[in-house]
């Protein structure tokens, strides 16, 4: 077997929408075959305040850590974070004009979901 079908988006911050500039701060992968869905994220604050002095990072955070329970299926999630978890992935990665937005859906395939959320995780956030 080949692997597992998996979609990732990569998590970025847009700190003034209209200009459409943006940096990489995670991704969040889903594979439905492990019953994965998970978030990695990391703020650059030095990076990120030279990108825009006027972005609010306190509140960029709370929005990631939001994420990240969503993901979770927390108890603190909210109505979102009860839904099945196809339905938060796609609740996630759908289309925003926010300062947190992700890109498009990609699909894969892969043997470990965690270790494939790394890699990703190290290509498109880390270099």
């Amino acid at each position: 077997m080949p692997g597992q079908l998996f979609e990732y988006a990569i998590i970025r911050i847009v700190p003034r929408v209209e200009r459409e500039e943006f940096l990489n701060v995670g991704v969040v992968l889903y594979c439905a075959g492990q019953k994965f869905l998970q978030a990695k994220f990391e703020l650059d604050k030095p990076r990120l305040n030279a990108f825009s002095e006027k972005l609010d990072i306190a509140e960029v955070e709370d929005y990631l850590n939001a994420f990240g329970r969503i993901c979770k299926g927390d108890k603190d999630s909210g109505a979102i974070g009860k839904l099945p978890t196809a339905e938060r992935f796609r609740w996630l990665t759908a289309t925003r004009s926010t300062v947190v937005q992700t890109s498009k859906v990609h699909p894969g395939l892969c043997d470990d979901a965690a270790e494939m959320l790394e890699r990703l995780y190290t290509q498109m956030v880390l270099q």
